[in-house]
């Protein structure tokens, strides 16, 4: 049974999984031109003592479809919108302030993720506000390199996890975008795992596995230092 679109908060969404006294929240975001139902199967196999929430974005592109910001795919790259980027993020971190509040989950028990866009507006959330979660996840996404200026400090940046996952043949965004999202963090001193799939831009049931995995892994161990 779908759950039923609510939009009672700061972006609309659906929840899954518990949520009465949940252990963790997983907040999960859809790819450019999808909505909140793509994250549906993923959010399913989470953890029973997870609150799950599958959120849609705000701009709309057609009947069904949204998107975080436009983006213009050219020979040289993917060229986004960086005002409605900016704008998706902040809308992101008020929903997820808003509903551990609601939810009485405290940060370190929260990671937000997902897939293509998804993934980068997750990531622009974790690197920005490491304080608001525990981990952020870019399936077959990558990090905006804009986003350099309103980094937090690398203290901060110390105490979140993230995860990279992408398919070595994807050709919508290539695997070289994990590549420097995983030199990045390194280089910023951001605990990560990267792991590389067989597969094109879709989210591999090996990758959701590793997801999950990891995302029990990073709530124990955030909770764990709280």
């Amino acid at each position: 049974m779908t759950a039923a679109l609510r939009e009672d908060a700061p972006l609309p969404y659906r929840a899954l999984g518990t949520e009465k006294a949940p252990r963790r929240m997983l907040v999960l975001t859809h790819g450019v031109g999808g909505n909140e139902l793509n994250l549906a199967g993923l959010g399913a196999d989470a953890p029973a003592d997870t609150a799950v929430l599958l959120v849609r974005a705000p701009l709309k592109l057609g009947p069904a479809e949204y998107a975080w910001f436009p983006v213009r795919f050219t020979a040289a790259g993917p060229h986004p919108d960086l005002e409605a980027a900016e704008a998706s993020r902040q809308r992101l971190i008020e929903f997820i302030d808003a509903m551990q509040s609601r939810l009485d989950v405290e940060p370190a028990a929260t990671v937000v993720a997902g897939f293509s866009q998804g993934g980068i507006i997750s990531a622009s959330v974790g690197l920005t506000r490491p304080d608001l979660v525990a981990g952020f996840g870019v399936l077959a996404g990558r990090i905006l390199p804009e986003i350099e200026p309103i980094l937090a400090d690398r203290n901060a940046l110390a105490r979140v996890h993230a995860f990279i996952g992408h398919g070595r043949d994807d050709a919508k965004l290539p695997v070289d975008w994990a590549t420097r999202a995983d030199a990045w963090l390194t280089a910023l001193g951001v605990p990560h795992q990267t792991r590389l799939y067989p597969g094109g831009h879709a989210i591999a049931t090996a990758m959701q596995r590793d997801l999950l995995a990891w995302l029990g892994a990073v709530t124990r161990h955030a909770a764990a230092r709280a």
